[in-house]
């Protein structure tokens, strides 16, 4: 499992830095990773909403549907008062790509397996996720208001990493 778990991580790493290398992502880019990022856990966690029976992981899944769902709507709130179109881009086409096959992935597993296997992916994904809005989300953001909101963003998703850290060592 932890193959697969490596595999979707140095995909999304991949994605990010391919468009960091093309002197940086644009604002209607960022703002599209971000929203694609923010969907792409929300399904995740409906996923476990459906398949788990662990109180704990649902409360955590419950608590990502929450989450990532207030900060997209924060943020299309943002965009559409900006007048910015998002504009999908390989990076947002790549962390769909890898995140429908850790879906199929995950879709396969039961119980525990499943428990453990969408844990141990929330922690990776959200340190991946961290990691390119502080090396390059944040810093290649032009508006100050997108600026704000991805912060006020990985604040929060720095939680939700340490909550999954949490889980993730007591799931047995």
């Amino acid at each position: 499992m932890a193959y697969k778990l490596a595999g979707m991580v140095a995909a999304a790493a991949l994605a990010i830095s391919t468009v960091a290398i093309a002197a940086g992502p644009t604002d209607p880019q960022i703002a599209h990773i971000a929203y694609t990022a923010g969907n792409i856990d929300v399904a995740a966690a409906k996923q476990a909403l459906a398949k788990s029976h662990n109180k704990a992981v649902r409360e955590f899944a419950s608590e990502m549907v929450r989450d990532h769902e207030a900060v997209n709507a924060k943020a299309l709130a943002l965009v559409k008062a900006l007048k910015v179109t998002p504009e999908d881009n390989p990076t947002s086409q790549a962390l769909s790509k890898a995140a429908k096959d850790e879906m199929k992935k995950l879709a396969s597993l039961k119980g525990s397996a499943f428990d453990k296997a969408y844990v141990n992916n929330e922690v990776a994904y959200h340190g991946t996720v961290n990691d390119a809005l502080k090396s390059t989300l944040i810093p290649s953001a032009h508006n100050a208001q997108l600026k704000s909101l991805l912060e006020t963003g990985l604040t929060l998703f720095q939680e939700h990493q340490k909550h999954a850290e949490h889980l993730a060592s007591t799931l047995k």
